[in-house]
């Protein structure tokens, strides 16, 4: 692309999906499934015909048959797509735990003016997130057995912290909510809390407060989605480059929150290269550096404390983040691999160049096949493309097309760099044995990435289970660690006579010392109770394979509930002790009792 395209797609976006013309609404439900990953239009489903279709236009496929998807999920999974489980619509009213609020509370509440309600559906989808657990129980389950009481909307700093003074003077429990995209149980309220819990919905706190052009940094209200963020300074010739998978949906309070990581990280950073600073309001004040100097040595820096806090200590409301001018330009690319192993040496070696593009993933085998079935039916001509591009890679370049996989890439900056980095990472990338597959396979992998969440919902209705999660590793581990965490899940499998599944993989970051490796695993649960705690079960299996691999709790999707176990268990005694005393001091009434990252009882700490 050259500049005007790149930025024309930065403004609008169309290539990705279409941005809302403002904040998520208090009522989620008029924009966003309360059941469901995404927009309320958008969604797979299965047409009269039997055949898999995505609805909606903000999606490339969009308003699109994909034969070739319908042909995979009845062959890999097993699926007969003439029985579905349908979902629930909604809950009855005697379904959902009534709300129990302290008058004095609501009293004192009504006294600041700020915004709240007591409605059902909305405390509902406010106290949970995007887990299998969440939407399966959502779908086709129970009501979760304990919710927020009360919803409020602060829409400025000093909102939050009048909320913070009220609920200790009269004993409440906080939970802070951005985006709603947690996969680690983050935002769902604790089952045997019995103080009332006020669901905090940052999104009206959404203002960006100030840019300062002279020093290329930007102060944004920590309720702000991303692709809102990305557009106000896209209006202003800005980025600053942060795009998680959820960059539609999630938050920049939720980024510093769970220490997030986005698919460009190469060129501007992961989340805490990216903050300067950040309010948040504790129960003993507000912790912020007030400096906006590019770096300080002056004793530790305890403000790091924000960032991974999950909602623990405080609520973030603003954050100062750095940000730079819009790309000149844009290019995709991508690379074929005889096989995973020569994909990862390859990658391998471009972090030892340090010569990543602004966005490097590799997929494996399952992975490439799956990205392969979402393509639509195209004309005569687009068939013996892809036939034509087969034969080469088989009879050419002696590819099987059983273990061969595909890298793909992003490039930003200046024409001229673009293109000599492009040809730099082509030539090593044929050094390990690739052979490069074009800029519309690279651009159609990195934008599937928007779409691939929004299968799970359809599985739900076909007996199937699926989930992701990720680890970092270092490289020297990462093959043995994707290969034994592979055999962990297939054993498993067969243990419980699970005949039909999918376990694949992504490296979808990469470091000098090592990369993010992200699992997908799903399979037909026909036959079996209880699916969810059956995958619980297998992927708590695989996480115990990924940490005696060398493997990270998380890379980027933080703790939360689901991961506590692990975390108590592979950090030291003495770093426990500190974030115990830590939240001792910040929350001594602990009202911040979201019960994320540890589990340890309230009257140990």
């Amino acid at each position: 692309m050259d500049k005007n395209e790149v930025q024309n797609y930065y403004q609008n976006a169309s290539r990705l999906a279409t941005i809302i013309q403002s904040i998520i609404p208090k009522n989620r439900s008029k924009v966003l499934k309360w059941n469901g990953w995404g927009y309320k239009d958008s969604k797979f489903k299965v047409t009269d015909e039997g055949m898999i279709r995505f609805t909606g236009k903000r999606y490339s496929i969009g308003e699109t048959d994909l034969p070739f998807l319908t042909q995979w999920v009845k062959h890999v999974l097993n699926i007969d797509l003439t029985v579905r489980n349908v979902p629930r619509e909604k809950f009855s009213p005697q379904e959902i735990p009534p709300a129990h609020v302290p008058i004095d509370f609501l009293n004192d509440l009504k006294e600041t003016k700020i915004d709240y309600t007591m409605d059902s559906l909305a405390r509902l989808s406010r106290s949970h997130g995007q887990t299998l657990y969440d939407i399966y129980s959502l779908r086709h389950g129970k009501c979760f057995p304990r919710i927020s009481d009360i919803v409020v909307w602060p829409v400025s700093h000093e909102d939050v912290i009048q909320i913070v003074k009220i609920v200790n003077k009269h004993n409440i429990v906080i939970i802070p909510f951005g985006g709603g995209t947690s996969v680690s149980g983050a935002v769902s309220c604790p089952k045997d809390e019995k103080r009332c819990i006020v669901s905090v919905d940052t999104s009206q706190m959404n203002r960006l407060m100030w840019l300062d052009e002279s020093n290329l940094l930007v102060c944004f209200e920590a309720g702000v989605i991303g692709q809102d963020l990305e557009r106000e300074l896209h209006k202003r010739g800005y980025t600053c480059g942060h795009e998680p998978d959820s960059y539609e949906f999630s938050s920049l309070g939720g980024w510093v929150a769970t220490r997030a990581s986005g698919m460009k990280k190469n060129v501007y950073g992961n989340i805490e290269d990216l903050v300067i600073d950040a309010k948040m309001v504790t129960s003993r004040g507000v912790i912020e550096k007030k400096s906006m100097a590019p770096r300080m040595s002056s004793g530790p820096d305890f403000q790091q404390i924000v960032l991974g806090s999950e909602g623990t200590l405080g609520i973030i409301t603003e954050v100062v983040l750095k940000i730079r001018p819009i790309p000149e330009c844009r290019v995709y690319d991508s690379v074929v691999f005889p096989n995973f192993e020569s994909g990862v040496n390859c990658m391998r070696e471009v972090a030892k160049q340090r010569c990543q593009p602004v966005s490097i993933r590799l997929m494996d085998n399952t992975q490439f096949r799956f990205g392969e079935a979402l393509r639509p039916v195209e004309n005569i001509f687009g068939s013996f493309l892809e036939s034509f591009k087969k034969s080469y890679l088989t009879f050419v370049h002696g590819f099987q097309l059983d273990s061969i996989c595909v890298m793909t890439l992003l490039f930003e900056g200046k024409k001229s760099e673009v293109v000599s980095h492009k040809n730099r990472i082509a030539k090593i990338a044929m050094s390990f044995g690739g052979v490069t597959a074009g800029e519309r396979n690279g651009e159609r992998g990195y934008m599937l990435t928007f779409v691939i969440a929004y299968i799970r919902d359809l599985a739900l209705e076909y007996r199937v289970v699926a989930e992701s999660f990720e680890t970092s590793v270092t490289w020297d581990k990462t093959l043995s660690l994707c290969d034994n965490v592979k055999k962990t899940v297939a054993i498993q499998c067969n243990k419980l006579n699970i005949k039909y599944y999918l376990i694949s993989c992504r490296i979808t970051q990469t470091y000098d010392s090592g990369c993010c490796v992200y699992f997908y695993f799903g399979f037909n649960w026909t036959g079996l109770d209880n699916p969810v705690l059956i995958y619980h079960r297998i992927e708590t299996v695989a996480r115990d394979t990924i940490m005696a691999s060398g493997g990270s709790i998380s890379h980027h999707h933080g703790v939360g509930k689901l991961r506590a176990h692990w975390y108590e268990k592979y950090t030291s005694e003495t770093v426990l002790t500190l974030y115990n005393t830590s939240k001792k001091i910040l929350d001594p009434k602990n009202v911040f009792a979201n019960g994320n990252l540890i589990s340890v009882p309230r009257s140990k700490l």
